[in-house]
């Protein structure tokens, strides 16, 4: 819950701020000359970048947490048996090892989104981000039917 609040805080803090920065660029278009004018529609592009990108993320975290509901129903949400350091951190090693226990599933099933989903989660836990989003990418598309992203 803690992640959804901070998640809705900080998606309003940035509406608020790209809002401002579109309302600037506005300003600078209203002023008429061509330095301003082209200034200001540089400026509005920014929001709407952002927007866009704030969208996307949004729609893969919900299409996510839609997937984990669905795994979590029929009772395959991987079980956390991952070692911890004292200070609550993941251990490495382990990591490591429940990784390569997922991509082993992964490889048996590669057209099952749940064995991405989980593999998502191994690499999460591994700390490695940009694989992570691609496993998950593969297995919300894969649920849904869609062509797969690129791997």
């Amino acid at each position: 819950m803690r992640a959804k609040i901070t998640y809705l805080v900080t998606a309003a803090v940035l509406v608020f701020y790209f809002a401002l920065v579109g309302s600037r660029g506005v300003m600078l278009i209203q002023s008429g000359t061509l330095v301003t004018v082209t200034f200001g529609i540089a400026v509005l592009i920014l929001p709407v970048i952002g927007l866009w990108f704030l969208w996307k993320n949004t729609q893969f975290v919900r299409r996510a947490n839609q997937l984990a509901a669905e795994l979590d129903a029929e009772g395959g949400l991987p079980v956390d048996e991952l070692k911890r350091t004292p200070s609550g951190r993941i251990d490495r090693d382990s990591a490591d090892e429940v990784f390569a226990k997922r991509k082993a599933e992964t490889e048996a099933a590669p057209d099952d989104w749940r064995t991405w989903f989980r593999l998502a989660i191994a690499y999460h836990d591994a700390r490695d981000t940009a694989r992570a989003r691609k496993a998950m990418q593969r297995a919300i598309a894969l649920h849904d039917g869609k062509p797969l992203p690129a791997a």
